[in-house]
């Protein structure tokens, strides 16, 4: 029976042989408690589709693979060679043919061969290592370019985790295997190399020392299964140790909030038993293999010292030959613990190509067309004409949705959480591709168009602001690289974000931290709107942009976004007072259907869904005086061109 292991974050078989991971493709998980196969989670020893492919990677390498090759063979044969100089050499000395010609013949053999080992194991070495990392590069490279071309579907699905597990540790194993490959080749032909010596030396005494090769193939056959349940069952336990642990670090803000920290180490601590009890258990199948073979090595020593030394007595083989024997038994068992470590290291290599393959398998859902369209100029229209759309086709989130934006206009999308409003900002970029209808953007059905030209037209400003580790200025002229200083300067100052910029250590070099972490979010979305203004594109889209600033500064925010919208489209998701009454339009929507169109004011008379939301305290800007709101709003309209 397979060794079981209770986990709730690992992957369920979904098939077969092609197991579409779950963990990476449809983000399904195992309750807490339930047990999971071992071997559906690391799939079989030997997977000849995924060799298959790994190939693929290692085809534009071929002429350094038979380099690497013949410098392994060469290895061999070097390795071979000197046990029968020594056979030479001794039964010349004792047939007293031992002459200064004889030595000086044996030394320059020795040394030639021993020439000849350094030099292909040290080809071997920088020739297989090259390789290997090259070949890694370009594993990594192709996993990463996919990544970026796959559909946000994914994404939303997909655990960043598991994603850098992939592009990190699963290729790390492919490139430990392509190391060991050539490896094991040449401990394959060694093996068969000291076969044929020793039949060739004396076929007798041969036979009786391969005697022990089939006892030896029968404890192989009983220990592997069992020893392989043992080390996948340890990384099993070591993955959710590591998966915990980062859960933990991530979360220290709740934990120690929360006061978790007790509760916390007492299950971490469950875990690392689990795990110190597997590893252990690993750690004895692991020491017994190796005794194994070297009382087996014993054996055929001995095998070779009394059988050989009969031989001898009766004159029927040379002590050269014997000593020979001696030597090439103890090469026998060398490539033997090698090829047992090389089986792990295959082990390991199956699971991780399978994973890999599997994400470079994930089809991208939102592709160029050929002959697609390459945009230059738009008017900054756009149009959804009975669009019905989606993430899972079945369960649609839009639902026959038309509307049309006129060049310049600024619409606001309104209504409660889920009715719509993102997946709408979503379709105009073509994140996604509609299940029905049409999206169009500057006259253009966006289908028809390359992704890169409609996104140097559409620029987008999220709720949550992204930011890289690099300086404030790389982050501000992300999306165009030939803007200087000045002109990033200047959009600062359009935000507000100049001061706080020039507080930083660095100014505008200041490198961030990670996502930002060392600004506040208010810090965060200027950058992200100072980033949408230097990008100066036709049409702008706003989602909910302004949520996570303070009303004061969006106040001053909206004043440079009027400068920024104005001769361009705004769409905005928004919940703030200023932003809806800005609006030339306003889009209200509930369970993915528009419910009313029109501007502030009119909705209000309307006393539908719109001035309903608006009663509950929809606007954030209770706190700030009515006329003061009014003048921002005249102000952004006006500005607007409206």
């Amino acid at each position: 029976m397979a060794s079981r292991v209770s986990v709730g974050q690992a992957p369920k078989e979904s098939g077969k042989r092609k197991r579409k991971s779950t963990l990476m493709g449809q983000g399904k998980r195992l309750p807490p408690g339930q047990y999971l196969d071992m071997d559906d989670v690391y799939g079989p020893s030997f997977d000849g589709e995924v060799f298959k492919r790994f190939l693929g990677f290692v085809a534009p390498y071929k002429r350094k693979v038979m380099i690497g090759l013949i410098a392994v063979l060469a290895f061999s044969l070097s390795t071979l060679a000197v046990p029968l100089i020594i056979q030479y050499a001794v039964d010349n000395a004792l047939d007293g043919g031992v002459g200064r010609g004889v030595l000086g013949v044996v030394t320059g053999l020795l040394l030639f061969v021993a020439a000849i080992n350094w030099v292909s194991n040290h080809i071997q070495q920088v020739v297989v290592g090259h390789m290997s990392n090259a070949m890694l590069f370009d594993i990594r490279r192709a996993m990463f370019h996919h990544l970026q071309r796959v559909g946000l579907s994914f994404s939303d699905k997909t655990e960043v985790g598991a994603i850098m597990s992939r592009t990190q540790g699963d290729t790390g194993a492919l490139q430990e295997f392509m190391e060991t490959m050539v490896q094991a080749l040449g401990d394959i032909a060694v093996l068969i190399g000291i076969v044929a010596v020793l039949l060739f030396l004396d076929v007798r005494l041969a036979l009786m020392v391969l005697t022990v090769i089939p006892i030896m193939m029968g404890l192989r056959l009983v220990w592997l299964p069992r020893a392989r349940k043992r080390f996948l069952y340890a990384r099993v336990t070591q993955s959710i140790c590591n998966g915990a642990l980062g859960q933990n670090v991530n979360g220290v803000r709740v934990v120690q909030g929360m006061r978790r920290e007790p509760v916390n180490l007492a299950r971490y601590e469950a875990l690392t038993a689990n795990n110190l009890r597997a590893t252990k258990m690993a750690a004895t199948l692991s020491a017994i293999l190796m005794p194994v073979v070297e009382l087996l090595t014993g054996v055929a020593w001995a095998i070779v010292i009394v059988v050989g030394g009969l031989y001898v007595l009766d004159g029927s083989l040379s002590i050269g030959t014997m000593i020979a024997f001696l030597m090439l038994v103890r090469q026998f068992f060398d490539p033997i613990r090698n090829l047992t470590m090389h089986y792990n290291v295959l082990q390991r290599a199956m699971a991780a190509g399978e994973r890999i393959f599997e994400l470079l398998d994930i089809p991208v859902e939102v592709e160029d067309k050929e002959g697609a369209l390459e945009l230059t100029e738009i008017d900054g229209s756009i149009e959804f004409e009975h669009v019905t759309f989606g993430y899972d086709a079945d369960n649609p989130v839009l639902h026959d949705i038309s509307f049309k934006v006129k060049p310049g206009e600024i619409v606001a999308l309104v209504g409660p959480t889920g009715s719509g409003k993102t997946s709408i900002t979503a379709l105009t970029h073509r994140f996604y591709d509609v299940q029905q209808g049409t999206v169009r953007v500057g006259g253009h059905d966006v289908r028809d168009v390359t992704q890169e030209s409609l996104g140097h037209h559409v620029g987008m400003v999220l709720q949550e602001p992204f930011l890289f580790s690099e300086s404030v200025f790389e982050n501000i002229r992300y999306n165009t690289p030939g803007i200087t200083m000045d002109r990033v300067v200047e959009a600062a100052k359009m935000v507000g974000a100049h001061d706080f910029i020039e507080r930083l250590s660095d100014g505008y070099d200041t490198v961030l931290e990670e996502r930002g972490s060392n600004l506040s979010i208010g810090q965060r979305q200027l950058i992200s709107f100072a980033r949408a203004i230097v990008a100066d594109t036709e049409i702008l889209v706003l989602d909910e942009a302004t949520a996570s600033i303070d009303s004061y500064t969006e106040l001053m925010i909206q004043k440079a976004m009027a400068r920024l919208l104005k001769g361009r489209t705004g769409v905005m998701i928004a919940h703030r007072l200023a932003t809806i009454r800005g609006a030339d339009r306003i889009i209200v929507l509930q369970n993915g259907r528009i419910v009313e169109i029109g501007n502030h004011d009119e909705l209000m008379s309307n006393k539908g869904l719109y001035f309903r939301l608006y009663s509950l305290n929809y606007s954030s800007f209770d706190d700030i005086p009515e006329e003061v709101i009014r003048e921002v709003a005249e102000s952004v309209a006006g500005d607007s061109g409206h």
